[in-house]
């Protein structure tokens, strides 16, 4: 089997939000970001715009990766009570702020918002095929030298230390989170990878609904996916 070179991405915030199937006004996080997340995050360290929709699609078919929480964190619901206006702006990554279209609510805009407090996640990544644009050190150096400010799943979710974390050279996805064993709480760490990239006692196989149709818009795909956890 082939030693392959992984970007070791580290994902540290007071608040995190990974974004899982959503119903109604409740927006979800799961405990370890999707293969659309990490797609949208990059892709903003490139200063790609949303319109971009090819070269999404494209970097999300060739993401190889891992995810570790090597600290848990809380769970923490967000109760949203709004009354927005038609003159209402918001933040944005691109320095202008965004207007609203349509007409004002009469009554309060009512969402859920689910977030990871205090916890810290790592993510192995690697791209196949590996020639092509962009490449991984593409990645690093827009990770390191952001296009944009960088959010980890919502905007409030600004991280507080570079994501960058250096590089990682194993056989499996697998074998590149075991690398990170020195960051796991005692009692471990959840974990998943690829079904063809490694085995480790107690996991389980599953199909994870992590992938975007960025042409469309939608959530419109799976992956098989192992999940387990690593000590």
């Amino acid at each position: 089997m082939s030693v392959h070179r992984w970007l070791h991405i580290r994902l540290e915030a007071p608040l995190m939000a990974f974004g899982g199937v959503a119903i109604d006004q409740v927006g979800p996080t799961r405990d370890l970001p999707a293969a659309s997340a990490l797609t949208g995050l990059l892709a903003n360290a490139l200063g790609w715009h949303w319109h971009d929709r090819d070269s999404h699609q494209a970097l999300q078919d060739r993401l190889v990766f891992g995810a570790l929480a090597a600290r848990g964190g809380i769970l923490l619901s967000d109760t949203q009570n709004a009354r927005l206006e038609k003159s209402d702006k918001g933040w944005t990554t691109w320095g202008t702020p965004a207007s609203r279209g349509g007409n004002s609510y009469t009554a309060p805009h009512r969402r859920q918002r689910d977030y990871l407090a205090d916890a810290q996640v790592h993510v192995l990544l690697r791209l196949e095929p590996a020639g092509g644009e962009p490449t991984l050190e593409d990645l690093a150096h827009a990770l390191d030298h952001p296009a944009r400010p960088l959010f980890i799943g919502r905007k409030p979710c600004l991280p507080t230390r570079p994501l960058m974390a250096g590089w990682v050279e194993a056989e499996t996805a697998l074998a590149a989170l075991k690398t990170c064993g020195a960051h796991i709480a005692p009692d471990g760490g959840a974990a998943l990878w690829p079904v063809d990239e490694g085995n480790t006692p107690g996991e389980q196989e599953q199909s994870l609904p992590d992938i975007r149709n960025w042409h469309s818009g939608v959530h419109a795909g799976t992956r098989r996916i192992t999940r387990g956890r690593l000590t």
